[in-house]
């Protein structure tokens, strides 16, 4: 992990910082150091060296906040600040967050730790933290005005509460929340069982889905946008930004992930069926947990599911709204599919060198192409893998499952290699006799009755009039 603190990494760091104005708490005039992180590449699990043991999480182009322990509680630092977020090779956001990122860092605890969190505010308004889905007094729930003062520009305010269960959760502010995060403050908050056998895995990612509208050409997203929006995020990263889910053949997996746009997410792997097991409000039991192959997530709400990895590959996982698969993309874009655009080419070509039509037989075109682009854009689909074009962006990725990983290895490990005979290919031998076809208007064939009768109207002979015995009026509803 790259931290740019020295001295602050794991649980038994003593580093304190210099004296903070930390509102209303004279005693905790010594707050701990608030590390920062700039790379946007998942940094290793933080494992633990004192105190419960648990399988500590991955978090997708992220980190896990360093913390110390001060007697009795697990002391944390996160600092509210303006930050620069790359969505994408080619593409910057200015953004707001915490520590250095949006998302923020991953808070991870116990169930039954005493947590203390100083929030120090770098933003030029004031601002709170809600620790969404958690048990804990009132004074602590972070909605400003309502259970606590906003925090002002420039102070340092403290959050005291202990873990009630353990689950998925998250962070973010209940002050100015629109702009706020519509700007990227976010973050993810795990607390892990008391029990370190209870439904352990082998390999924990964790990943926040949220989403920006921001203008070709520009770098700070319209925080009034409600549903145009053109950047599909896990963790303010879009596709092939968004790094891979590396795990070992056989290993026990899960993945947890929270929404944060505005809109649901029905977020689908191949290659897998997988069982539900964790909700923002609790643990599913294991004789009610169900299988799926794809999971919808609400605004709001966490979900989380479990597999194992037995099978090798490279297997897609991604958001199935087809929109929310593409970068940048422009949503009053005309369809001209099927009309040709051939003599129109020709004469703009004349004026304006270079012009391409595009659109007439679909838009896949666009996933090979490499076109010059406004300034800090990305093209609507991209990416290349070992046999061409992906034709993805925004909320995609992959779960490459190899043989052979040591514990801790999350490095990327290239494209799988299939075995001979494992690929799909062209099929070269005679001529195949055409495909049968069912009958109807534009099939070539006989055409049926398409036509929608109304049983309320009488059947007309080939005079006009009624046919007799046809009823002439009246219907009924059985």
């Amino acid at each position: 992990m790259t931290i740019s603190r020295r001295g602050f990494i794991g649980t038994s760091g003593l580093v304190v910082a210099a004296a903070g104005a930390v509102s209303g708490r004279t005693a905790f005039a010594s707050v701990p150091e608030a590390p920062t992180m700039k790379e946007a590449s998942t940094q290793a699990p933080l494992t633990p060296t004192s105190g419960p043991d648990y399988q500590p999480v991955a978090t997708l182009n992220g980190w896990t906040l360093p913390w110390r322990m001060n007697g009795d509680w697990k002391e944390f630092h996160l600092v509210a600040e303006p930050v620069e977020r790359e969505l994408s090779p080619g593409m910057k956001a200015y953004l707001w967050g915490y520590n250095g990122q949006s998302p923020g860092p991953t808070i991870e605890a116990v169930e039954g730790d005493k947590v203390r969190i100083f929030v120090t505010n770098k933003l030029p308004e004031s601002t709170t933290i809600h620790w969404h889905g958690q048990r804990l007094p009132n004074g602590m729930d972070g909605v400003g005005g309502l259970n606590q003062p906003h925090i002002p520009a420039g102070k340092t305010f403290v959050y005291e509460f202990q873990l009630r269960r353990s689950g998925t959760y998250m962070y973010h502010p209940h002050s100015d929340e629109m702009v706020q995060m519509a700007m990227g403050m976010m973050g993810f908050f795990v607390v892990h069982p008391k029990d370190p056998a209870f439904r352990r895995v082998d390999r924990d990612f964790v990943f926040l889905l949220n989403a920006f509208d921001i203008e070709p050409g520009s770098y700070v997203p319209r925080v009034n946008e409600m549903t145009d929006f053109n950047m599909w995020c896990w963790n303010s990263r879009v596709f092939p930004g968004i790094d891979p889910f590396v795990v070992g053949k056989n290993d026990k997996v899960r993945i947890r992930f929270g929404n944060l746009t505005m809109t649901n997410h029905p977020i689908h792997m191949h290659g897998y069926e997988f069982k539900v097991s964790c909700t923002d409000g609790g643990w599913v039991d294991p004789a009610a947990a169900w299988d799926e192959v794809s999971i919808d997530v609400a605004v709001g709400q966490m979900r989380a599911f479990d597999f194992v990895a037995d099978e090798l590959g490279d297997w897609a996982i991604h958001c199935h709204k087809s929109h929310h698969t593409m970068n940048a993309m422009g949503h009053d874009v005309k369809n001209y599919i099927g009309v040709s655009k051939k003599d129109l080419a020709k004469r703009i070509a004349k004026i304006a060198p270079g012009y391409m039509p595009m659109g007439s037989n679909g838009m896949g075109e666009m996933g090979s192409m490499e076109m010059p682009l406004p300034q800090n854009t990305l093209p609507m689909m991209t990416g290349f893998a070992q046999f061409g074009p992906v034709e993805m962006g925004g909320m995609f990725s992959v779960v490459k499952v190899r043989e052979g990983l040591a514990k801790n290895d999350y490095k990327d490990p290239g494209w799988f290699k299939h075995p001979e005979g494992t690929v799909a290919y062209e099929y070269k031998g005679p001529k195949l006799a055409e495909a049968p076809r069912t009958e109807g208007p534009d099939s070539g064939a006989p055409s049926v009755d398409w036509r929608v009768k109304d049983r309320r109207k009488p059947r007309l002979g080939p005079d006009g009039r009624p046919l007799s015995g046809a009823k002439t009026g009246g219907h009924s509803n059985h």
